[in-house]
């Protein structure tokens, strides 16, 4: 079966950094797109970042551009989200997806999320 499983959430202070990282497995990492979303306490999932499934183009959530990059290693089944220049308002649980083909769309497998915090 499928599974998205991601890494690297945390506590750190406002203006800090933070990398997280998500391991594919079950599925044929380098046909899917993948997607960093978010969900904050009281509010709806979001999507932050995307990327293509060769790792050509990127997609950002205006909140996040220039400080948030999307990367993916393809030979280790992995996809990354640098956040750099975090804000009390990005703290969130952060979730990894995977879609087949193209990155806009639903998304059809969805890791368990981790934890970012960030404090000001």
């Amino acid at each position: 079966q499928v599974q998205l499983v991601e890494s690297g959430g945390g506590l750190v202070q406002a203006g800090g950094s933070l990398r997280l990282s998500c391991t594919a497995s079950g599925l044929t990492f380098s046909s899917y797109a993948m997607g960093w979303f978010r969900q904050a306490p009281g509010k709806e999932r979001v999507a932050v970042a995307r990327i293509t499934f060769g790792g050509t183009g990127t997609y950002y959530t205006d909140s996040v551009k220039g400080r948030f990059t999307i990367s993916r290693d393809n030979a280790k089944n992995t996809v990354y989200l640098q956040m750099n220049s975090l804000k009390p308002e990005d703290t969130a649980v952060y979730y990894c997806a995977a879609r087949r083909g193209a990155p806009g769309g639903s998304y059809d497998y969805w890791g368990q999320g981790t934890q970012v915090t960030v404090s000001s």
